[in-house]
């Protein structure tokens, strides 16, 4: 893909992302992430039903009288979008691929923040953190996230979602939005989690292919895995080995319900045929 087929692709998500964003998101994502904490902004006379552990005692004592120090909410948020960029991503038998759907809806997410003057950072991982890009504020840095999640071409092929969860701890010190996006085709991520998610307001969001799910009986087939690079022949008409196929995506599925449960975490599930704004609205009325 040359320059000029990226900007084209960068500039004609930013349309549709930016009025999802504008008209949709801006608000509901207002009012459900708070601010960081508290921030000092003046003191007063103390009044009846004031916290007497906010009495300033400092000035107190110079005038005589109970003065209290009053606090804001501090707005400024941080969001972190940690997007699974594996060979499995690039998947879909329907209109789009995952990779594409979570490329929107990162965008949307972005958008929204930036809409709130709160900053945006990416983490792009494989079986190894691919590429990290700082929280910043601006249109041009949600536009250079936009492009990267269209055009980032991986070194690896696997996956690993626990170095992903771990490397966000060990760069992001203090407390952030964090949305993980990622069909989740791995295990042995719960405790990286569980230690994320007390810090974090942390959401993850599944992508996932319906033949993901189940196998039609389509005969002897080639079976190619992305992320090993092999292909095997497999007997789709044998209904016990549609039954395995099934239920090891039920078995993932669980998993990834039972961890995000146990760590507190929020959890989107969402095949590439649904419609994710409804999926993201319903899930911020939900909060």
């Amino acid at each position: 893909m040359n320059t000029s087929d990226i900007l084209k692709k960068v500039r004609k998500i930013e349309i549709k992302t930016r009025r999802l964003s504008d008209q949709i998101f801006s608000g509901e994502y207002h009012s459900h992430f708070k601010g960081q904490g508290m921030t000092f902004s003046e003191v007063r006379q103390y009044q009846y039903g004031d916290d007497i552990r906010n009495i300033d005692w400092n000035v107190t004592a110079r005038y005589n009288e109970p003065f209290v120090k009053i606090f804001e909410e501090e707005r400024e948020l941080t969001l972190m979008l940690i997007v699974d960029v594996s060979a499995s991503e690039l998947f879909g038998t329907q209109k789009q691929s995952k990779k594409e759907i979570q490329t929107e809806i990162a965008a949307t997410l972005a958008f929204s923040a930036i809409q709130n003057n709160d900053k945006v950072g990416l983490i792009l991982f494989s079986d190894e953190i691919e590429l990290f890009i700082p929280p910043k504020k601006g249109k041009s840095h949600v536009l250079r996230i936009i492009r990267e999640l269209i055009e980032f071409q991986p070194k690896n092929l696997k996956t690993d979602i626990k170095k992903a969860i771990e490397y966000l701890s060990s760069v992001m010190k203090k407390k952030a939005i964090v949305f993980f996006i990622s069909d989740f085709m791995d295990t042995g991520y719960e405790q990286a989690l569980k230690i994320a998610g007390k810090k974090h307001d942390f959401t993850g969001i599944r992508i996932y292919d319906e033949r993901e799910k189940e196998i039609p009986n389509l005969g002897f087939i080639p079976v190619f895995d992305a992320e090993t690079g092999k292909t095997k022949w497999v007997l789709t008409g044998s209904r016990k080995i549609r039954n395995q196929y099934k239920a090891q995506f039920l078995k993932n599925t669980d998993y990834m319900k039972q961890v995000f449960t146990k760590s507190g975490s929020g959890m989107i599930d969402m095949h590439t045929q649904e419609d994710y704004v409804k999926k993201l609205m319903l899930y911020f009325k939900r909060r």
